[in-house]
């Protein structure tokens, strides 16, 4: 597909399998979510495409071969990009390992589908929350070869966690404005 090698494919795979974990470190504030919604700014839907910008692994057109590349749309610029791109590379060797298959390219507009056709094609986290039990689940990916261990896994959870509940302990301006006189 898009003059793709098998091993490009299943680096794609690995990525797709991963996103959620590689979530708790491409997505890393509880504000990254919020561009991270169907329709808006950046695609949610864990899919791959030549032609269309709503799947979350892009192939951008190129006019030379060695130019080929892919482009995972969905990180943000509060991620660690050191952080980040250890956890896509990761996923990705994983999915060259394991041959994971990426599935069959997304060449329509994910946004456009049928209600039953996109709720087929897994989505991004939704919240911080949810992509750090996702790391907690999903984390043997990102030890081998020692590249991280439990207790930087352990400890990057432990600390993100306290900033979710901070802010889920206190109400947001938008909601004080809203239900202040109720």
């Amino acid at each position: 597909y898009a003059g793709l090698s098998d091993y490009c494919l299943w680096y794609i795979g690995g990525i797709i399998k991963h996103a959620k974990a590689i979530n708790a470190f491409a997505n890393s504030t509880t504000n990254s979510y919020k561009r991270l919604v169907p329709g808006y700014e950046a695609p949610v839907k864990l899919a791959y495409s030549s032609r269309n910008r709503s799947a979350s692994i892009r192939i951008p057109w190129v006019s030379s071969p060695k130019a080929k590349r892919i482009e995972a749309r969905f990180p943000d610029p509060m991620g660690n990009p050191y952080l980040t791109f250890v956890a896509l590379l990761m996923a990705g060797l994983d999915g060259i390992e394991n041959r994971i298959d990426p599935g069959a390219p997304a060449d329509k507009n994910l946004y456009d589908l049928p209600p039953e056709e996109r709720g087929s094609i897994p989505e991004v986290c939704g919240s911080l929350k949810e992509a750090l039990e996702s790391l907690d689940k999903d984390r043997a990916f990102l030890k081998k070869g020692g590249v991280m261990d439990d207790d930087f896994i352990d400890s990057y959870i432990e600390l993100k966690m306290e900033e979710v509940m901070r802010l889920q302990l206190h109400p947001h301006p938008v909601e004080f404005d809203m239900y202040y006189s109720c």
